[in-house]
């Protein structure tokens, strides 16, 4: 029986290229940690196998393997990006709670935990000094629970002046306060230099 040009090539190598291949998308590796990666790599690799000797049987021989192959990647692309966190869970609330306090009486709790070498404290205040200090401008509503992210987006969007620095501090924010950094002197200045950005700054809301 004489096959058709380029069939050869569909061959359940090519299937598992196409599939690694999609798996390797930056998106996929950021969205989850590596040991999903691995045991979905084991996975296919074991489907892999099987349709091998199975390959035979099914409709269209090589190239319905070579479809059923991607469809599977597809599948599997699909659930990795259902599952990875969203913008909101990956970005810590900036208060939890507890007597409102202005931007003032944050500042001097920050420079209190900066003194004391507290710099996971001191970021985290001077950051609260800066939405108080947006707030109380007309920049940002005040609302419970609003995260970093959020300080980042809505604060940036109101007023481009100041995106680029409130960007910096609510990334080092999130850093301390989601990711388990921890925070040093420099961390705090990042901070700081936001601070400083907004009580400066002409607010002029876009």
């Amino acid at each position: 029986m004489i096959r058709s040009p380029g069939i050869d090539d569909l061959t359940r190598e090519g299937a598992r290229r196409a599939a690694h291949h999609e798996l390797q998308d930056h998106r996929y590796g950021d969205a989850q940690p590596p040991l999903l990666l691995r045991v979905l790599g084991a996975v296919l690799r074991r489907f892999f196998a099987l349709l091998s000797r199975a390959s035979g049987g099914l409709p269209g021989g090589r190239v319905g393997l070579v479809l059923l192959a991607l469809l599977l990647a597809g599948f599997v692309a699909v659930v990795l990006v259902r599952l990875r966190p969203t913008a909101r869970q990956a970005s810590a609330p900036v208060f939890t709670g507890g007597r409102t306090l202005t931007a003032a009486e944050h500042r001097a709790l920050a420079d209190q935990a900066a003194s004391a070498g507290r710099w996971d404290d001191a970021v985290r205040e001077r950051l609260r000094a800066v939405v108080r200090e947006l707030e109380s401008r007309g920049v940002l509503d005040p609302r419970p629970g609003r995260t970093a992210g959020e300080v980042a987006s809505e604060g940036g969007t109101s007023v481009p002046a100041i995106a680029a620095p409130l960007r910096r501090a609510t990334t080092v924010f999130d850093e301390v306060w989601y990711g388990g950094r921890t925070a040093d002197a420099a961390a705090h200045d990042v901070v700081v230099a936001a601070d400083h950005a907004v009580t400066t700054a002409r607010l002029v809301v876009a």
